[in-house]
């Protein structure tokens, strides 16, 4: 799962059982940046989620991660569905890394995925319609 929060992008799978299996009850929530994680594990600070601790590897396809209980991000999503009270993410996003003093660059990557995925639609529309494009 992928999700774009207001404290950044995430990329959440089950964790590996040392067996090299899924253990589906432990989350690996991994980021691109490590600013990322950290802003997220402020925000739960109180939680298994915020104590978790940020591991790095540069031989893994996202640098960052930490795991929790499954439980634990079940909660820490119903926390962020909760808290949404904006009309545009876009907007929110780049509210918050102003008051934050983050880096500009992962709102910048949100108006690119917003434009991949709008031409998406267009394309779907496009091809729905059999206009030609």
């Amino acid at each position: 799962m992928w999700i774009f929060t207001r404290y950044g992008f995430f990329s959440i799978a089950c964790a590996s059982t040392p067996e090299g299996g899924i253990d589906p009850d432990t989350a690996m929530v991994r980021a691109r940046l490590r600013e990322h994680l950290l802003s997220l594990k402020e925000r739960f600070r109180e939680t298994e989620l915020g104590k978790a601790e940020i591991q790095s590897s540069d031989q893994t396809d996202y640098k960052y991660r930490i795991l929790v209980s499954k439980l634990a991000w079940v909660a820490a999503l119903v926390e962020l569905a909760t808290e949404q009270t904006w009309a545009n993410f876009k907007n929110e996003a780049s509210k918050f890394s102003r008051v934050k003093k983050t880096a500009h660059a992962y709102v910048d990557a949100l108006h690119s995925i917003w434009d991949v995925m709008h031409r998406l639609q267009v394309r779907e529309t496009t091809e729905a319609t059999g206009a030609k494009h």
